[in-house]
């Protein structure tokens, strides 16, 4: 396939871990292109109502007009972690049927050179999901205290060489301000030793996932939006959640794990106050792509998805 543009990850899984209801309420907290929502659309009647949100001015753009047209489908420009606040206008609160949430960067993010996202293509070191506010990767790396950029490095990124990486960086800076994607990488690729060059996965993979993740507040929006969740979804509503790094996945997975459960000073009691009764019940193991879609998408390859279903 020559573009992953349009082809949503895990679809068959979201379809069924979101037990569509032909006219319920659906909420596809990261739109992107819209793949997810326009089959979503697909299984609900004159009914059905589906929201779509995001914060990257290029996704409400190009949203599909076969959608926008949809009296059945409203796009929002608004950030995932404002989820209750834009369900609360809607007087939707707690009348959700499902929730969907596909993290991370895109496809059309990566393969947008001015977009700055990938080193694979020079372009501004930018990286903000939305490019009218924030602080660009630019300014960031500009700014930022050695020691705090070891730290996101470390934190964000996992990075073994987070260290070294920061020093360059830093060094690098003195002389001349890191603009460009290509710029940052080659310091990186500079920076570490020559066997983590030799090795497949690029040195600057961590690095740029790192920054990203730290000037967008990426964990951030996904702890806001989990939260926010249990009070959006009704009875028997479900949470879908599409990870496709470690720290976004063992975040989801603690979280349904701990709505799923009781606090500890309850368990095993024979009566437990209703405010402290799980809020979630897990919905089958994490779910991983199978070799055909990977054939198909490579994103595809590190998506992991978790279900939660609202008690």
């Amino acid at each position: 396939m020559s573009s992953n543009e349009h082809v949503p990850v895990l679809l068959g899984p979201v379809l069924e871990g979101l037990d569509i209801k032909k006219d319920g309420c659906y909420v596809d907290g990261t739109f992107g292109r819209g793949g997810h929502s326009g089959e979503i659309l697909k299984h609900l009647n004159s009914n059905g109502r589906l929201i779509g949100i995001d914060r990257d001015p290029d996704a409400i753009a190009s949203a599909p007009k076969i959608l926008t047209d949809d009296p059945r489908f409203e796009l929002i420009r608004g950030e995932s972690a404002q989820l209750q606040k834009l369900i609360e206008e809607r007087n939707l609160q707690g009348e959700v049927d499902g929730l969907l949430f596909d993290l991370g960067v895109s496809s059309p993010q990566l393969d947008a050179p001015h977009r700055g996202f990938s080193f694979l293509r020079d372009g501004p070191l930018d990286m903000r999901m939305d490019p009218d506010s924030g602080t660009s990767a630019s300014d960031f790396i500009a700014n930022v205290e050695q020691r705090e950029l070891i730290h996101v490095l470390r934190k964000f990124g996992e990075e073994a060489h987070a260290l070294r990486i920061a020093r360059a960086i830093c060094d690098a800076r003195v002389n001349s301000r890191i603009e460009t994607t290509v710029q940052l990488a080659t310091i990186i690729e500079a920076a570490v030793p020559a066997k983590v060059r030799a090795k497949k996965k690029h040195p600057a993979t961590k690095t740029f996932q790192a920054i990203r993740i730290a000037i967008n507040g990426e964990l951030e929006q996904l702890e806001a939006l989990l939260y926010q969740s249990m009070d959006v979804l009704r009875k028997g509503g479900r949470l879908c959640v599409i990870s496709f790094h470690s720290l976004e996945d063992r975040m989801v997975k603690r979280f349904i794990r701990d709505m799923s459960r009781e606090p500890e000073q309850y368990r095993g009691m024979p009566t437990i106050p209703d405010e402290f009764r799980p809020k979630m019940k897990t919905i089958g193991k994490v779910v991983v792509a199978t070799d055909d879609e990977i054939q198909m998408n490579r994103r595809s390859r590190s998506a992991r998805l978790r279900i939660g279903e609202s008690v």
